[in-house]
């Protein structure tokens, strides 16, 4: 494979909000709970942890949030247009944002190396021998 450059652009579906990512993620995570499995339409939603100020958004971004299981806010901010989540936050926790990768120029960078919510996990898809899972969420 080759080697991932930075920085990596991104951007919603209609265009309407860019970015660009400048240095490789924290960590990607496939959370299997069933928010997430509504967020994705599909049995999990990939995440991106990266530091927020490793990266640059243009665009009029629009905010959303819910309680989480954990006592936690989720924020989530998504393009007005086309209504492409790209990033999630805790309120607690601002200087680290959790991206949605598929919306990436350069996917490569997808390879979960945590699974979490495996508890919530649809039986039909098999976690890659090796990889750590955990049945809810270790924080």
């Amino acid at each position: 494979m080759q080697s991932i450059h930075y920085p990596i652009s991104g951007s919603c579906q209609c265009g309407l909000i860019t970015y660009e990512l400048l240095e490789p993620p924290l960590r990607v995570i496939a959370c299997h709970c069933r928010e997430c499995q509504k967020l994705s339409t599909s049995a999990f939603s990939l995440t991106a942890m990266v530091n927020a100020s490793s990266i640059r958004f243009h665009g009029p971004l629009k905010h959303w949030e819910r309680p989480a299981d954990s006592g936690n806010t989720n924020c989530a901010e998504f393009c007005p247009g086309c209504g492409n989540r790209i990033y999630h936050y805790n309120p607690q926790q601002p200087e680290v944002l959790k991206l949605k990768p598929s919306t990436l120029a350069d996917t490569r960078v997808i390879q979960p190396t945590l699974h979490v919510w495996v508890s919530e996990k649809q039986d039909w898809f098999q976690i890659p021998e090796g990889v750590e899972q955990h049945p809810t969420q270790p924080w």
